[in-house]
């Protein structure tokens, strides 16, 4: 007997919306069974999860500092995986733009002038936009599997941060610590408001760029060329649109997101560069990406649906003793579940059973 997905005539448009949320609560339902394999409560330890980091003031700034990269991210990789081209190097392109953007505080701390912020931000974009470019370039010129280059750039961007921050970046006062100089005033991205906690602008900086890339592709042109080429590049062909420009106009904003989120994370929440700067904002982005159906208004809440993972993750390590790898466990099941959904949603599953076999024909 075999199993065959087979795709359905219509989908439900009530399954399609509920999607995200059935897969959520098949989350916790899951982490509720592997708690309970752990030996601890389970109510007791998803209300750690998911109801604790909820209850204070500071506890909301610090989902803010969580999600803010992660929406950034997504959003970019949303206009990828639309227009069908597979940017997993994030995490990369993530480390890339705090890298260069980070040049101007480590390399010339003297440096010190109001507009040092504005382009440190803006190098930030073009390091992490470039270093998407290289996948763009390859796919393009060489027909290149985009998943697999992406992919590989992430090893190449950690270990040269960690070269980097132990080598020629190294701090000399900093007692032979593996770090760079602390930022200096005015390379510090200021938070929103100072007397109530740390969320700094990386928030805002988030929802900015949800709002304009739900504009993009919901009311331009350029959004109707990423569908249609995602969605039937013959018919994009037919229709003039150029696939080489979309591929590199996909990676480039993608890569541009994730660079900004990266010097945002060191020049909000850091203050200064380290050998890991991020506990895997890049790939964790994908699942937001798809949580949130692509759609950079619905990647807001999924941003901050994963956000608090981490927190959530930071709290039942604390208070229950569980392994810090338990928020990945919760992210990796949501992505599972989230995919399970969609293929239900769109495809049928039917099992074959195996041909009867035939008579052997006397001789």
């Amino acid at each position: 007997m075999r199993i065959e997905l087979v795709k359905r005539q219509q989908r439900s448009a009530l399954f399609s919306a509920l999607s995200p949320f059935i897969a959520l609560a098949l989350t916790i339902l899951a982490g509720a069974i592997l708690f309970a394999f752990l030996g601890k409560n389970p109510a007791t330890a998803l209300y750690y999860y998911f109801v604790d980091p909820l209850l204070e003031t500071w506890s909301l700034h610090e989902l803010a500092i969580k999600s803010a990269p992660l929406i950034l991210i997504a959003v970019g990789l949303s206009i990828c995986f639309l227009s069908n081209n597979w940017n997993i190097g994030a995490e990369g392109q993530f480390i890339m733009g705090a890298v260069v953007g980070s040049m101007l505080p480590v390399m010339f701390p003297e440096f010190q002038y109001w507009f040092v912020l504005p382009l440190m931000l803006v190098m930030g974009i073009a390091g992490g936009a470039a270093y998407a470019a290289i996948p763009a370039f390859l796919k393009v010129r060489f027909n290149t599997n985009e998943i697999l280059t992406s992919l590989m750039l992430v090893y190449v961007a950690q270990l040269f941060l960690d070269w980097l921050v132990r080598g020629p970046w190294r701090n000399p006062a900093g007692f032979n610590f593996p770090e760079t100089v602390r930022f200096h005033a005015h390379a510090i991205l200021p938070e929103i408001l100072p007397a109530s906690g740390r969320a700094h602008w990386g928030f805002v900086f988030a929802l900015i760029a949800a709002v304009a890339l739900w504009f993009i592709l919901s009311r331009t042109l350029t959004g109707f060329e990423v569908k249609v080429m995602g969605q039937s590049p013959r018919a994009g062909r037919f229709a003039g649109f150029s696939r080489p420009k979309l591929i590199f106009f996909a990676f480039l904003l993608s890569g541009g997101l994730a660079g900004l989120a990266g010097i945002s994370e060191v020049s909000g929440a850091m203050g200064q560069l380290r050998p890991v700067i991020s506990p895997g904002y890049g790939f964790t982005a994908i699942i937001v990406a798809f949580l949130g159906r692509l759609n950079p208004l619905g990647i807001v809440a999924a941003g901050l649906v994963l956000g608090l993972t981490y927190l959530g993750g930071e709290a039942a390590q604390i208070s229950l003793g569980v392994s810090d790898k338990v928020a990945r466990v919760f992210q990796g099941m949501l992505l599972f579940f989230v995919l399970g959904c969609d293929t239900l949603i769109h495809y049928r599953v039917r099992f074959i059973g195996s041909p009867a076999q035939k008579p052997v024909e006397e001789a």
